[in-house]
């Protein structure tokens, strides 16, 4: 029987799959998949990555990523899926926008679609995707997929992407579209986002792990909304939080300003008294990187989740 998640629970709490911590074959993404909806998590984060080097070490790279979310929105019903961020680099808009239809359809609108610029300059190189003006790419790319998951039939010619009479039908199951989410704090992709998103990520090596230190990341979404004349009590703000378990050993990360971050750790009661933070601090959708990712490591955090759900 899948748990419940409790309306006294002070915000969402999700995991991400591994990424590069490890190789999972499926049948082990399967079973994390089920066991996270069974113990009452809120959702489910997939990386969009392609490939990683790191000096002399041997390349590592995840799954591809949509793959991976449609399998796992086949065999789950309530929680939520997303990429976290699914890359605009990697695939035409036009076909980001017929996937995210597809993968929608599947999950049974329970898709969160995270969008970003990609940064990974080597996987760029590697499968032949171009690396220059990412943000203007991103720009055009975001305004055809936004457009076409909302109904529109459009044409359009920028400097980096052509559409003609472009339309996704079947449309998906949600008349009003897909929630769109952006992975980024520039001035600029914001700019280009915060008129048009539903919610807003922030990744657990910008703010150092903690929730205290998130003031001046969500102060950029305030000066954006603010920009664009938008309610910023109208953006969800959701963050990564990085977790150490049992047989952690510090997590195999594929930036460098990730490796000194401080995971979060303690007992239950303790861990949950500091996502209480993270909620208090605004945040009402936090993505747990965990460190290691195991089904043992989701089954150890599951009494967090009992800790949060206590009035």
């Amino acid at each position: 029987m899948l748990a419940d998640t409790s309306q006294s629970r002070p915000l969402k709490v999700g995991v991400q799959l591994p990424e590069i911590e490890r190789v999972a074959p499926w049948p082990d993404l399967a079973r994390m998949a089920t066991t996270i909806e069974a113990l009452g998590y809120d959702s489910i984060w997939v990386g969009d990555h392609l490939i990683f080097r790191d000096g002399d070490a041997p390349p590592r790279g995840p799954w591809e990523a949509w793959t991976v979310m449609a399998a796992v929105a086949a065999i789950t019903e309530r929680v939520e899926i997303g990429p976290l961020v699914a890359c605009t680099s990697f695939h035409n808009p036009t076909m980001i926008a017929k996937k995210a239809a597809t993968l929608d359809e599947i999950a049974g609108g329970r898709l969160v679609l995270g969008l970003g610029a990609g940064w990974n300059e080597s996987e760029y190189a590697a499968f032949g995707f171009p690396y220059d003006h990412r943000v203007s790419r991103f720009a055009e790319a975001f305004t055809i997929i936004r457009r076409l998951l909302g109904g529109e039939e459009i044409d359009f010619h920028g400097e980096y992407y052509a559409v003609d009479d472009c339309r996704i039908v079947p449309p998906g199951p949600r008349p009003g579209g897909i929630p769109l989410m952006v992975g980024s704090a520039s001035p600029r992709m914001l700019d280009i986002t915060v008129p048009y998103i539903q919610s807003w990520n922030a990744w657990y090596a910008w703010f150092g792990n903690r929730p205290e230190n998130l003031a001046p990341w969500m102060q950029k979404l305030d000066e954006a909304c603010a920009r664009a004349g938008r309610d910023p009590a109208t953006i969800e703000r959701t963050c990564a939080v990085y977790v150490e378990l049992s047989g952690g050993t510090g997590r195999h990360v594929g930036a460098a300003n990730e490796a000194e971050i401080p995971p979060l750790t303690g007992s239950p009661p303790e861990m949950a008294d500091v996502l209480r933070q993270f909620a208090a601090a605004g945040i009402s959708h936090v993505q747990l990187v965990m460190d290691p990712i195991t089904v043992e490591a989701i089954e150890e955090f599951a009494p967090v989740l009992e800790f949060l759900d206590r009035p």
